[in-house]
This record gives structure tokens, sequence and C-alpha cells, in this order.
């Protein structure tokens, strides 16, 4: 009968509804893959040569896509340094979710430690691309600093005035131990340079990341009455 569906004719069209929910998710799949290439590539031209002395045409090659993908996926190179930037702040900032107020104190701080060694070790032209954006005056960052950044040390920093209260951590100035912290680890990133010289050997050698990330937990611990 006219009108009514054959067997054949439902199996098709479900045949096809999934074709197009597979398309779909390549389509995204391969978006997504393609921007982490831009992205990746954006971090080390950026690191090396700064925002004025990288161009797009240096991306594209770097990521060994043409130059018109570069612009379909980033309208603009202010607009592709702009969102790098907030996705390194951004991964830089999760650690902070292991400080919180029900955390043992010590555990806490040892995770957000080596979650944060452990970037700088593994992306040292993020470190360096963030530095290079603060001595330039921030101009790109300034509004994601006062706002998402400022906001978030508030909150830790509470966690950490809280614990002192409790007597879990000998009494410290909360915002001042962020800074030692972030001084700390980022510097084995921004000044790798000057510490391969004055070790002889990489810092990316295994056992001198190891070292590194004992000295920090041991500077930090002290700071807070937690090296017994």
């Amino acid at each position: 009968m006219s009108g009514i569906f054959k067997p054949d004719d439902v199996a098709n069209l479900l045949h096809l509804q999934a074709e197009g929910e597979n398309s779909a998710m390549n389509k995204g799949r391969i978006r997504k893959s393609n921007e982490n290439l831009i992205l990746a590539a954006a971090e080390r031209a950026f690191s090396q040569y700064g925002f004025k002395g990288t161009t797009m045409a240096q991306i594209a090659e770097e990521a060994g896509l043409p130059k018109a993908n570069l612009h379909y996926y980033f309208s603009s190179k202010k607009n592709l340094y702009l969102h790098l930037l907030n996705r390194i702040l951004t991964q830089w900032l999760d650690p902070m979710s292991e400080i919180y107020l029900e955390a043992d104190p010590k555990i806490a701080l040892e995770a957000y430690v080596r979650q944060k060694m452990r970037l700088v070790f593994d992306r040292p032209q993020a470190s360096k691309l963030f530095a290079n954006e603060l001595l330039q005056g921030a101009k790109v960052l300034n509004g994601l600093l006062h706002t998402t950044l400022k906001q978030l040390v508030a909150q830790k920093s509470a966690v950490i005035e809280q614990w002192i209260s409790e007597g879990k951590i000998k009494p410290i100035d909360s915002v001042q131990l962020f800074f030692s912290m972030w001084a700390m680890t980022q510097t084995y990133a921004d000044f790798d340079v000057q510490i391969n010289a004055v070790l002889g050997q990489s810092i990316h050698h295994h056992d001198q990341q190891e070292r590194a990330i004992e000295h920090v937990l041991t500077m930090v611990f002290r700071s807070c009455g937690l090296d017994d």
C-alpha cells in the first residue's frame, strides 16, 4: 500500500541517519584535532618569537596546515593568541582544585606542586609564553588576571587561612605562599637555560626533575610547618 514504509525503507532511513551522525562526529573530531594542532604550533611559535614576531604563515607551516585553515578556526592572530593564553591559564589553574577545606593540607599542597611541576616540565613553551605576556604588561591577559586569577587565588587563600585557624598549618601569608609556589615551579621553564648551565645537565633529565620537585616540596612544607 502506498504511503506505508517497507522494512527496507526503514532500514535505509536508519542507515542514512547513522551515517549522518557518524559524519557529524567525524567532523567534530577533525575540528578538535586541527584546533589542538594549531594551538600546539602557536604555543611553540609565540614562545620563540613573541606576539609581534610571529605570523600566521609561520604557525601554519609549524602545524603543517594551509594558512587558510588557521583563519577558518581562528579569525585573527590576536584571536588565536588570546585563545591560547586563556587555555594555558585554565590548565595552570586546574591543579588548584586539589586545595579545598576538607583536604589534608600536606597531601593537597604536594598534589598541587607535583601537577604544577609536571606542566612546567612537559610544556616549558607555555610557561615562557605566559611569562613573556606578563613582561610586556599583560595587555591581552589583563582582564583574565583581574577576574579569573584574582578570584581563584582569593578562594584558595581562604582555604589556607582556614587551615591556619584550625591549627593544621602554621601561620603564613596565604597569598604570598601562592606567589612563592608559582615562582619556584615556573623558574624551571622560564630560566631553564640558566639552570641547565649551572647543573651541567638538562633539567628535562628525569633525575633532575625529581630532585627539583623534592626541593620545592621541602620548601613549601617547611613554610607551612609540615616538614615533620
